[in-house]
């Protein structure tokens, strides 16, 4: 079924999808990345970004994944805990006929005590106010990350830049309105 106008849709920026729109959960917590940080961020990936593979933690709605997608990125994995934005995410997956993506049904922490696979780019944007940010850089610090990949942490606006991994470097950051999105680069 095609996502209904209005609320919890959600535009594809650019790339192959561009302008289209899918529809996400109605979930606690979920808030998809505003379209402009979403502009401001895959301007900062620009050069890296096709080709990349992806892991978005605490997916929620998929909307950095999916941009990644439609901007060229070979591979996404998609991890979120709630069973209906799983399920949500496997049908804009459909819709779109995207290929490399997958979605896994899982806590984020959880899901990085697995055996690691490096990735690219991390889009990293937990639950606010629970204090999960430092623990899930030093899990990825542990070999899931490639040379030089680059991770994107969303974070509230009060907590000021996130906290950086020895030998990390922080590249940009900004902040739109209560929100504080970054993009720190692995060793």
């Amino acid at each position: 079924m095609p996502p209904r106008h209005g609320h919890n849709q959600l535009r594809i920026i650019g790339g192959t999808w561009r302008s289209r729109r899918v529809s996400f959960p109605d979930v606690e917590g979920l808030r998809p990345s505003p379209d402009r940080v979403r502009e401001t961020l895959f301007n900062w990936l620009a050069p890296i970004i096709a080709g990349s593979r992806c892991l978005d933690l605490y997916a929620g709605s998929g909307a950095l994944g999916l941009e990644a997608l439609s901007r060229g990125a070979a591979e996404a994995v998609f991890v979120d805990s709630d069973r209906r934005a799983v399920q949500q995410l496997e049908q804009n997956l459909k819709l779109l006929g995207a290929s490399g993506a997958r979605v896994v049904h899982s806590d984020a922490l959880s899901f990085l005590q697995r055996p690691p696979q490096p990735f690219d780019v991390v889009f990293l944007d937990p639950p606010f106010r629970k204090d999960l940010l430092p623990t899930c850089l030093e899990r990825l610090a542990t070999g899931w990350l490639a040379e030089g990949a680059r991770v994107y942490v969303e974070s509230e606006a009060e907590l000021g830049e996130p906290p950086l991994l020895p030998d990390w470097e922080l590249l940009r950051s900004k902040q739109a309105g209560q929100v504080r999105y970054s993009l720190l680069q692995a060793p």
